[in-house]
């Protein structure tokens, strides 16, 4: 008599094959987790940059406590901000991509609406659009990949 499980297909396994490549059905959520791991380092980057700029690392010459307060605010913000930014995104979890975009619009809206505290640099803002709507694209065509 035969087993009767030996033609069952949810009781056998197949084998696993080291020289199979791996399937490229989650290709924009490879993509998507690259450019948050990139965004993470630059991230830290400014993170760092602004803690430079506190400590008198860099910076204006007058040094950091010599600058009006709105400035003063503003760089102690995005030296915390960043550098959260950073750990949420190279761990691509979902408050890290939170707080990221919470860091680029703060960083938008302090170039337009307040140009006294960094002097107005439109192309810090156009930056952080085309970075948005890198975020943006890559997330809806991750999502399509996965669809639930």
């Amino acid at each position: 008599m035969s087993e009767p499980y030996a033609n069952d297909p949810a009781r056998t396994l197949e084998p696993v094959h080291a020289d199979h490549a791996p399937e490229l059905e989650a290709i924009w959520t490879a993509r998507l987790v690259l450019f948050l791991r990139v965004m993470a380092g630059l991230s830290m980057l400014k993170g760092l940059y602004h803690w430079a700029v506190v400590c008198g690392l860099a910076g204006p010459k007058d040094g950091f406590a010599d600058q009006a307060m709105a400035w003063q605010t503003a760089t102690v913000f995005f030296a915390v901000i960043d550098l959260v930014a950073s750990v949420g995104l190279w761990l691509a979890a979902a408050w890290g991509a939170v707080v990221w975009l919470t860091a680029a619009v703060s960083m938008a809206a302090v170039e337009v609406l307040f140009p006294q505290v960094y002097g107005g640099r439109f192309l810090v803002v156009l930056v952080e659009v085309v970075l948005l709507g890198t975020y943006l694209f890559l997330a809806i065509q991750s999502a399509r990949e996965h669809p639930q």
